[in-house]
């Protein structure tokens, strides 16, 4: 386990935010937890009226405490200076490339990092994966998102060229749905084979597997479809590995959870990798 208790304290300093109570899908308990607010159910209240209320309002809490994380998190990051982010990008993607479990993968999902986002930098993993003299490991197909609307629909499409790749109304890189001969893009969930490998964006995590992503449920909703089919066809399912700044790894407990967020298997820092889940434990 990798200890960065200076970097945990300093942001825990930063944010002054009171713990938030865990997920129902999180068993591990905090002392000095948020305690979300406490409906008292009216004799003349049903009690399904009641049980809504309470679910909605916690669910209100936890949205709540995550924008004020998010809002905390981005003003460390923009803290960081050009020097130290690039150092830890580098260190990052370096410990990535010289993995055994990237090197044995041959299918994977990764975000195209945007610098107007402090998103931890990808570009020498994707040119690696694209290259074809590559000396990271097999040859590998490589699928990066495309968001098609604002509810949550992301598809992960195969690109064999950064030049593949076009500006969206954001300014974000992302693929053409149409390769250079005007066909369809093969997507990830319609591949005859599984996903090894998913390399993931976010605002926070914590050694427990957490993550904080930025508010849109893109990756959830993408990751609970995935796992969804690899269950389906008898598949493993992939690792999922984030990619994280130092100021971005919090204490436990901190980050507030819900039934919808998909916890990551493995986070790498510029620290090295902190393995989570059994999966993770097994391949790293």
């Amino acid at each position: 386990m990798i200890k960065n208790g200076a970097t945990s304290l300093m942001v825990r300093l930063l944010l002054h935010l009171p713990r938030p109570a865990p997920s129902p899908t999180y068993r591990r308990r905090h002392r000095h937890l948020l305690t979300l607010p406490q409906l008292r159910a009216s004799p003349s209240v049903p009690a399904a009226a009641s049980s809504a209320a309470m679910s909605t309002a916690a669910a209100q809490a936890v949205a709540d405490q995550k924008r004020a994380l998010r809002s905390e998190v981005r003003r460390a990051l923009r803290a960081l200076s050009p020097e130290q982010r690039a150092s830890e990008d580098q260190a990052i993607q370096n410990t990535i490339l010289n993995s055994t479990w990237f090197k044995e993968s041959k299918q994977i999902c990764a975000y195209i990092s945007c610098a107007q986002l402090r998103e931890v930098d990808t570009s020498k993993i994707l040119a690696e994966v694209l290259s074809p003299n590559s000396e990271h490991g097999h040859a590998k197909d490589l699928y990066v998102p495309r968001v098609e609307d604002k509810n949550r629909n992301m598809r992960m499409l195969k690109i064999t060229s950064m030049d593949d790749l076009v500006k969206n109304s954001m300014n974000i890189l992302e693929p053409s749905s149409l390769d250079g001969s005007g066909n369809a893009r093969e997507e990830v969930l319609s591949a005859s084979s599984p996903v090894d490998l998913l390399l993931l964006p976010g605002q926070a995590f914590d050694r427990t597997g957490r993550r904080l992503g930025r508010g849109g449920g893109y990756y959830d909703t993408f990751l609970m479809r995935y796992q969804e089919l690899a269950k389906e066809k008898g598949w493993d399912q992939p690792l999922l590995v984030a990619l994280s700044y130092s100021v971005q790894i919090l204490e436990e407990g901190i980050i507030p959870v819900n039934s919808t967020d998909v916890p990551i298997d493995a986070l790498v820092s510029s620290s090295g990798i902190i393995p989570i889940s059994p999966a993770a434990l097994a391949r790293i």
